[in-house]
């Protein structure tokens, strides 16, 4: 019997396709709600049981417990532990049900970038004219893509589901970046990094951000193996000059030094950067990445560029919602942590900072201390808000702050007002909250929206000067 921890959009996949194959199968969900029971009644119909209330031990007779997100420290798990029974994650389901010459993984995790990197990955391949799809953590459940008929999979993998794939092996494993994040569950940041390094345990080909401290460090191991003439290959990639076995900037230019015939001597340009929406460094670390894992699995340099120039951002992404009065307006919801916000504040010169949210224990003083010379004005809002003020007087202490005090979602409006009312013509009113939204929203899409809309209603009482 297969034990389902939680009615996920995960869960309720893993649920399905293994009634399917003829398995029995519980799932235990330990939140109650309209939603969960009308999900339950759908799998009931597929004689998937579904037990609600907390958890604490797996039901007898079970094999495998399958869960993404609940911490290893859950009840549930360190009964299923305890027992002997085996706790996987979703995706190493997948991998082990795959059939025979299923589509080979091109994987990859990071702290932030993660989504876009696999969707300009999944561009690219189909540029090149694979059929491509991009699964995991976006996209499909890689559970239904293995049964697909795929030529390739672009995998977006969490800590989470890294924590229990032990015996994942994908052609290609890329890490973009490891940032303080999910310590909670992980309970260090050094077994939050080893969770994220598992990723390249069993892979073909290793790609890191030569950029980022703990990338470079999870990966030395392998470029030690690649040196010493082992099967691993190991390829690196940066925002600098390209050296041997690199990808790289030249000026404008993406440059491949790593597949091509003489490393030493050659180099390959990729694209440039008009070709990357929307554009900012952390965007170009992105595209860097994408174009390293479609190159280890032989695609062209023509099909770069034009994967790039096909890709269609995702929203809340620093999207561009509008410029009213000579300032722009910039939604970057989906930044709720520090590293993610510290990227979005990097692509811009004068920024009113629009922030707060959900802090997550994280600490703010670091990513107040880098942006302070680029920041003219801070817009706060959400329940943690005192606490970037407080880093804002140490680190940026001539900035005007505005706190907007409130829970409820219309407080978006003041927001914005106020942050209008601090800009000036050139500057950008930034939403990069540093922080989670489920204080005040939904999500962060619902963030992202409300921003939007107060900006343009902003606009349409700006006396029509848009551009």
């Amino acid at each position: 019997m297969i034990c389902v921890a939680g009615l996920g959009v995960s869960g309720t996949a893993v649920a399905r396709i293994m009634a399917a194959r003829g398995e029995k199968v519980v799932v235990l969900e330990g939140r109650d709600g309209e939603r969960a029971r009308a999900t339950a009644e759908e799998l009931a119909g597929l004689g998937i049981e579904v037990r609600f209330g907390e958890p604490s031990e797996p039901p007898p007779g079970t094999s495998v417990v399958v869960t993404t997100g609940w911490p290893p420290h859950h009840p549930l798990l360190a009964a299923a532990a305890e027992a002997g029974i085996e706790v996987i994650s979703e995706v190493e389901l997948a991998w082990r049900i795959r059939p025979a010459g299923a589509a080979p993984w091109l994987a990859l995790t990071g702290t932030n970038g993660k989504t876009t990197a696999v969707r300009m990955l999944t561009s690219i391949l189909t540029a090149a004219g694979h059929r491509a799809l991009a699964a995991g953590n976006v996209g499909t459940p890689v559970l239904e893509a293995v049964t697909g008929s795929w030529d390739v999979l672009a995998v977006e993998l969490s800590s989470f589901q890294l924590h229990r794939s032990p015996s994942v092996a994908p052609h290609t494993a890329a890490l973009l970046n490891v940032a303080p994040d999910h310590l909670d569950w992980h309970g260090s940041m050094e077994e939050y990094a080893r969770a994220k390094g598992e990723i390249f345990t069993r892979a073909g080909t290793v790609v890191h951000n030569a950029d980022d401290e703990w990338a470079a460090r999870l990966a030395e191991p392998y470029r030690n193996a690649t040196e010493g003439g082992g099967a691993v290959r190991s390829v690196s990639f940066t925002l600098a000059v390209p050296g041997p076995g690199q990808l790289g900037v030249v000026e404008d230019l993406l440059v491949d030094r790593a597949f091509v015939a003489d490393p030493a001597r050659n180099a390959e340009e990729l694209a440039s950067f008009v070709d990357i929406r929307p554009f900012a460094p952390h965007n170009v670390a992105n595209a860097l990445a994408a174009a390293a894992m479609a190159r280890s699995y032989g695609v062209p340099a023509e099909a770069v560029r034009r994967g790039l120039l096909d890709f269609v951002p995702d929203p809340h992404r620093i999207a561009h919602v509008a410029r009213v009065g000579e300032v722009d307006y910039v939604d970057d919801s989906k930044a709720t942590n520090p590293h993610a916000a510290a990227a979005s504040l990097a692509a811009y010169p004068s920024i009113v900072w629009v922030a707060g949210g959900q802090l997550k224990g994280a600490d703010v003083n670091e990513l107040v201390r880098r942006a302070a010379p680029r920041l003219r004005g801070a817009v706060l809002l959400g329940v943690d808000r005192e606490r970037i003020r407080e880093a804002l007087a140490r680190h940026a202490g001539n900035v005007p702050v505005v706190e907007v005090s409130g829970q409820d979602t219309g407080v978006m409006d003041r927001v914005v007002t106020e942050a209008a009312r601090l800009a000036a013509p050139g500057d950008t009113v930034l939403l990069a909250p540093a922080g989670a939204s489920l204080d005040m929203f939904a999500n962060y899409p619902a963030r992202g929206e409300a921003f939007a809309r107060a900006v343009h209603r902003l606009a349409a009482g700006d006396g029509g000067r848009r551009a």
